[in-house]
């Protein structure tokens, strides 16, 4: 999904930003003065706003940079973006001489902290819009799953009863959190329910009025989408889960559950995670031994001197010293000299031609 924005939406988000960047510049100007006119210092003013709203934009940005990557903000920065306006508004009242100069100052910096939270929302906003991706709602789907896997293994496998009681109400308390907030598995959900109302609703309609001769089909629709569907809607759902887990390993299972709904298998998140913690079932195959290899006795050991003279043969007689040393390297990993060559060649050519080489261990002395 990559949708863009049009004049008017951005005509709109731009005034919204110019006003939200003017009230939160009022805000810091007035924390600025009112904690100047209680210390008499610069510097000391300077470093409250910096230290409370401009914390609270700090961790806005940080938030909006990692929604741009398309990964979750980390706990700290959420639960910084709450703290940060309430130690701004504590620091003012309680720099705060009466009770109506704690008001004012402990108000004052909501300004600044509020446009700071604001711009990055928005921001955040835009980019879900415009690239679909909401990373904090896979988040906190991941999350609310992933309990839900372990709530349900505690469930069943944990010796105490009452443990195991209470891990089952757990899970099922997580079961409302799945999905909430993905607007992709909504739609999703959305779009097979509608075609099952409009197929419903032709139905109906269909023997009210008299449903007219349907002209001949052509044949079944032999797309890939509409194939697996059929293939899908023949197979055990516990199949087409695993199915889709090995196709794509790195996928949570609200993800899983989403591209099994636009297959036509209707699943949620929960029950893929169950069958995910489920272990398929393991089977034992005996076979018979296989038969022996055909036993190949071993070949007679080959001297250098011999592969020198092998190598010439099959060279032929006009061959040079230096072309049998690189055939004898080439297939025989051996590395001799034109030297060596030359004499193993002279030596081959003064033995007599009836007389076979001797054997390892049978020289001597007669």
């Amino acid at each position: 999904m990559n949708r863009t924005l049009n004049a008017w939406q951005y005509t709109v988000l731009g005034v919204a930003a110019v006003l939200m960047v003017a009230v939160g510049a009022f805000g810091g100007w007035g924390t600025y003065s009112n904690v100047q006119a209680q210390f008499h210092r610069g510097a000391t003013a300077a470093g409250v706003v910096a230290a409370g709203e401009g914390l609270a934009l700090v961790l806005a940005l940080t938030m909006l940079c990692l929604t741009m990557l398309g990964q979750s903000s980390p706990a700290v920065v959420r639960i910084g973006l709450w703290i940060a306006p309430v130690g701004a508004c504590a620091t003012g009242v309680t720099i705060a001489e009466t009770t109506g100069e704690a008001i004012v100052y402990g108000l004052t910096p909501m300004a600044m902290s509020g446009a700071a939270e604001g711009l990055g929302l928005i921001a955040r906003r835009v980019t879900i819009y415009r690239t679909g991706v909401d990373a904090e709602a896979q988040r906190r789907n991941a999350a609310a799953v992933q309990q839900i896997a372990y709530q349900r293994a505690v469930a069943q496998h944990h010796p105490d009863e009452e443990v195991r009681e209470a891990a089952l109400r757990e899970s099922w308390a997580l079961a409302k959190k799945v999905g909430r907030g993905d607007a992709q598995l909504g739609a999703d959900l959305v779009e097979v329910q509608r075609a099952r109302i409009r197929n419903g609703a032709d139905d109906a309609l269909g023997g009210m009025y008299g449903r007219p001769a349907s002209p001949k089909a052509d044949g079944p629709d032999r797309s890939a989408q509409a194939v697996l569907r059929r293939k899908f809607a023949e197979m055990d759902p516990v199949d087409a889960v695993r199915i889709a887990r090995d196709a794509h390993p790195d996928m949570p299972p609200a993800e899983l559950a989403s591209l099994l709904v636009l297959h036509g298998v209707p699943v949620d998140p929960v029950q893929v995670a169950l069958v995910l913690g489920e272990q398929p079932d393991e089977y034992e195959v005996h076979r018979p031994d296989a038969a022996d290899a055909l036993q190949v006795s071993a070949l007679q050991p080959l001297t250098v001197e011999a592969a020198v003279v092998q190598a010439a043969s099959v060279l032929g007689p006009d061959a040079k010293a230096r072309e049998i040393a690189e055939h004898v390297a080439r297939h025989r990993r051996l590395v001799v000299t034109e030297n060596y060559v030359r004499t193993a060649l002279s030596r081959a050519a003064k033995k007599p031609q009836g007389e076979a080489p001797a054997k390892p261990m049978e020289g001597g002395y007669a």
